[in-house]
């Protein structure tokens, strides 16, 4: 029976011992427990929109990662919506095939009020992931504020500072195009906080 600390040390001023404290249960290690955080592959970014879709490919198999390719996808308003998303699927394809890519990292669907934002940014995203599937690559995904949260170290961070961060961990001359940046982001933050 649990005794409370006065009549415990109560006990030990009136020339008594103090109880041997009680084992503490036995853990797991940590290793058995959870696997670590973090990847280390070829992983592709996909920042999703109907008319800008950004894309980037990051290689953290090495330390620092190192940048492979990054694009975005401008398409005009002469294009049909139908034909945006082929060419959306036609770019991931292509980017995950010819730099081997074996993980992918996309934003997740984020709540707006406008339906057909919504409905363009949930097709958008479908094409992109599409195809991934069919080449063997592995998909994750991210809300907004996790990804700026650890590339940048603040949730609210805005897309400017996202852009000057990918700028400094890859060590590049100049900042990428914003959605480029935004796809970067979202494949480091994979190889940060994702599961191998």
């Amino acid at each position: 029976m649990a005794r409370s600390a006065r009549s415990l040390w109560t006990a030990k001023l009136q020339g008594g011992s103090l109880p041997a404290p009680a084992k503490a249960p036995q853990r797991k290690s940590v290793a058995a427990a959870s696997r670590p955080r973090g990847v280390r592959a070829i992983i592709l970014g996909i920042d999703p929109s109907l008319r800008g879709t950004g894309l980037a490919v990051i290689d953290t198999r090495t330390e620092p990662p190192r940048l492979l390719a990054s694009r975005t996808l401008k398409l005009g308003p002469k294009l049909a919506p139908y034909e945006c998303l082929g060419r959306i699927a036609d770019a991931v394809e292509e980017l995950a095939r010819v730099h081997g890519a074996t993980e992918a990292s996309i934003e997740e669907t984020i709540f707006v009020q406008n339906f057909r934002t919504a409905q363009a940014m949930g097709a958008s995203r479908g094409a992109a992931l599409s195809v991934l599937p069919r080449l063997g690559v592995k998909v994750s995904e991210y809300a907004p504020m996790r990804i700026k949260m650890a590339v940048t170290g603040h949730g609210a961070a805005k897309k400017e500072q996202v852009g000057k961060m990918i700028k400094s961990v890859f060590g590049l001359a100049e900042e990428l195009p914003l959605d480029e940046s935004d796809a970067a982001a979202a494949a480091l933050c994979h190889a940060y906080t994702g599961k191998a």
